[in-house]
């Protein structure tokens, strides 16, 4: 009979018909869709919210200049009104400030003179707005005062460009950098999450199994290694059922939920993306550049090397995780076995988005997308950037005979604490446990 077969097969039947396995499926996609749908909700909101800004302008130099937006509006007020007045005034009223020019003598002065009023410390995008509207002008005036034409000058100026393409002829752009990022990211994140979620999972199970002496009975006829592989292998099957099912219903929530209640989903980005468009030529332009560097990326490349790296790096910890469960009674004294496993994960994120974000092929990049406690992570973000095929095999034959070679030392530790009982474990007791 085929002892490894059936772990597997009672670990992931007992796993996804858990009721708390069954309800966090449902409720974890709901819980996500409607947090996201709110931010998106009040950030709508938000945006179309109009602040009307008070403008008192003693100088004259800034009236009909000061052009609103979708989000700004100007309303100026009579040179001959007093700054107490205008400050009273726009306090009462529900006007979002008051923005002071005072006369000055000189236009240089402007750059310390003027004041803006609020009840409250005003909003960071607003006021880049407000204060680039104010530089233009100003810079005008200045241009003017030394005696030269200043729209003359402004369309004497050449926004340059640069072109990008590889020596191979592949052109690209600007945001390529930062799609590769986003994709290799991504990646590395969602594999950080899931060795955690389900890291934590085989090590409860674990616990609870030797704590209810039901262990003793199954190890009796089931060899350590395979019962140890078969409760991994089990239960990573459950968590990627899991997985599956919380990609279908995030799309379904998400379109329910858009649909019902009218939100833009974009309404987030709307304002970042004009102005990235508008910087790079407009939003036709920026589309283009977009398709064309996802076109540009691996895709099976990163398909295939995400799913190796994804089980290669799962079962890697999920072993480590799992001789931690053997090794201890209860949860609570297991925080000194796990902090050292979590290490190498966070390590590799911060590797991840400090480094290869910044030189992808730099030694240390390439370092640690050898070694496998930090390549499942460090090596998919790399990928996007382009690494050679001999490279990521070799990471990819790394990790998994580490895997092997780990799933041997764990074996030797599950044997023996599966049933030891009422003694807390230590380092020196763990590698006793190994020579035996």
């Amino acid at each position: 009979m085929n002892h490894l077969s059936l772990v597997i097969k009672r670990e992931y039947l007992t796993k996804i018909r858990n009721k708390s396995f069954i309800v966090m499926t449902f409720m974890s996609p709901l819980i996500m869709v409607g947090i996201f749908a709110l931010v998106a909700y009040l950030s709508q909101l938000n945006n179309e919210k109009i602040r009307v800004i008070d403008v008192l302008d003693e100088s004259g130099m800034f009236r009909g200049y000061l052009q609103g937006n979708e989000n700004i509006s100007f309303e100026m007020l009579s040179e001959e009104t007093s700054l107490e007045e205008a400050k009273t005034n726009s306090s009462e009223s529900e006007d979002y400030g008051l923005l002071y020019i005072p006369k000055t003598s000189t236009i240089a002065e402007l750059e310390s003179s003027i004041v803006f009023y609020s009840e409250d410390s005003p909003a960071l995008t607003m006021m880049n707005d407000l204060e680039n509207a104010l530089e233009s002008r100003a810079n005008a005036l200045k241009l003017e005062e030394a005696g030269y034409d200043a729209t003359t000058i402004k369309n004497l100026r050449l926004n340059i460009r640069p072109k990008l393409e590889t020596f191979a002829g592949e052109e690209t752009s600007k945001m390529g950098s930062g799609l590769k990022l986003i994709f290799g990211g991504a990646a590395g994140y969602l594999l950080f999450m899931f060795i955690i979620i389900y890291g934590n999972m085989i090590m409860r199970s674990v616990i609870e199994e030797k704590t209810s002496r039901i262990v003793e009975v199954i190890i009796s006829s089931v060899k350590p290694t395979k019962l140890l592989l078969g409760k991994i292998i089990g239960t990573s099957l459950a968590g990627v059922t899991q997985f599956a099912a919380w990609v279908v219903l995030i799309g379904v929530f998400g379109w329910v939920i858009t649909a019902i209640f009218g939100i833009d989903p974009s309404a987030m980005q709307q304002q970042q993306a004009a102005t990235q468009a508008a910087a790079m030529g407009g939003m036709e332009k920026m589309v283009q550049d977009v398709f064309m560097e996802i076109s540009n990326l691996p895709i099976l490349n990163l398909i295939v090397m995400f799913l190796l790296f994804f089980v290669g790096g799962y079962l890697l910890y999920a072993s480590l995780y799992a001789s931690v469960g053997a090794a201890v009674d209860s949860e609570t004294d297991t925080q000194q076995f796990i902090f050292p496993i979590l290490m190498p994960l966070i390590l590799a994120v911060y590797v991840g988005f400090f480094t290869v974000i910044d030189n992808p092929h730099g030694m240390v990049s390439q370092v640690f997308s050898y070694i496998p406690f930090t390549s499942p992570v460090v090596m998919l973000m790399r990928i996007p950037f382009g690494v050679p095929l001999w490279q990521q095999l070799i990471s990819v034959a790394i990790l998994f005979i580490t895997f092997f070679a780990t799933v041997w030392l764990a074996a030797k530790i599950y044997r023996v604490g599966i049933l030891m009982y009422g003694k807390k474990a230590s380092y020196k007791e763990l590698i006793k446990w190994l020579k035996y």
